[in-house]
């Protein structure tokens, strides 16, 4: 792959730092090239992609435009999408071996059921099946399964078609490993390393009841050293 990777992150106004460490953490260990675009909500209303109600269920403000992505990358090649709550330890680039398939997409199939039945600042904690499939999606983009995924559908279908990939035939979705989406409070530490990717999905230590999760020492020393970076003005600039 001679192109930068494309990597799309939900981005969320109310956790906007969760989205620069997801970034800086990303790049940091990656070892090809990579491009990595915000899903914003307001930008996508403003350029005419999404019109959807406000859903009480949503628990962020990427619910439903995560799935935009293949639209976004203009239904070529393949692209990554993960939620901004994520901290990466591994090189996104070990994802790349799994581009010559010919799936629709991959992502890490958990057998996961919440018991809380809350996360972060008080959102609700909704349980579905394949819940935290659509967290990390490698897209196979020009896949005609993929492809169906229109603005059009993305703002009319269910919550439910779209998370629970009703979209795609099982015998079209491609599975990861869990070091890629590794549920913190959830999955089982390995014994030697770190996961690849760090997945915060119940609440990071961006909020200030979750610094005792696991990995929170290393979240910190990545936001340190992101606030201490020339990308951290030019991010808090953008946002202004």
């Amino acid at each position: 792959m001679t192109d930068a990777f494309r990597v799309f992150i939900g981005w969320d106004s109310r956790e906007p730092i969760a989205y620069d460490v997801a970034r800086h953490s990303l790049l940091k260990q990656a070892s090809a090239p990579v491009s990595v675009i915000p899903i914003k909500q307001d930008e996508m209303r403003a350029r005419g992609l999404y019109w959807r109600e406000k859903d009480p269920l949503a628990s962020t403000e990427f619910t439903y435009t995560r799935f935009l992505t293949p639209f976004l990358a203009d239904y070529t090649g393949w692209a990554l999408f993960c939620d901004c709550d994520f901290l990466w330890l591994g090189d996104v680039a070990g994802l790349l071996k799994h581009t010559d398939s010919d799936k629709a997409v991959y992502c890490v199939q958990h057998d996961y059921t919440p018991k809380a039945t809350t996360k972060m600042d008080g959102v609700v904690q909704t349980s579905y099946p394949r819940k935290n499939w659509s967290s990390l999606m490698l897209f196979n983009c020009a896949h005609p399964s993929v492809k169906s995924l229109t603005p059009e559908v993305v703002n009319q279908e269910s919550g439910a078609y779209l998370h629970r990939m009703q979209w795609v035939a099982d015998k079209d979705l491609g599975s990861l490993p869990v070091e890629w989406n590794w549920l913190e409070g959830w999955n089982e530490k390995p014994a030697v390393g770190t996961p690849k990717a760090v997945h915060y999905t119940s609440g990071g230590p961006w909020f200030a009841e979750w610094q005792n999760v696991d990995y929170a020492d290393l979240w910190i020393a990545e936001r340190d050293e992101f606030l201490a970076s020339d990308q951290a003005e030019s991010s808090q600039s953008a946002v202004r």
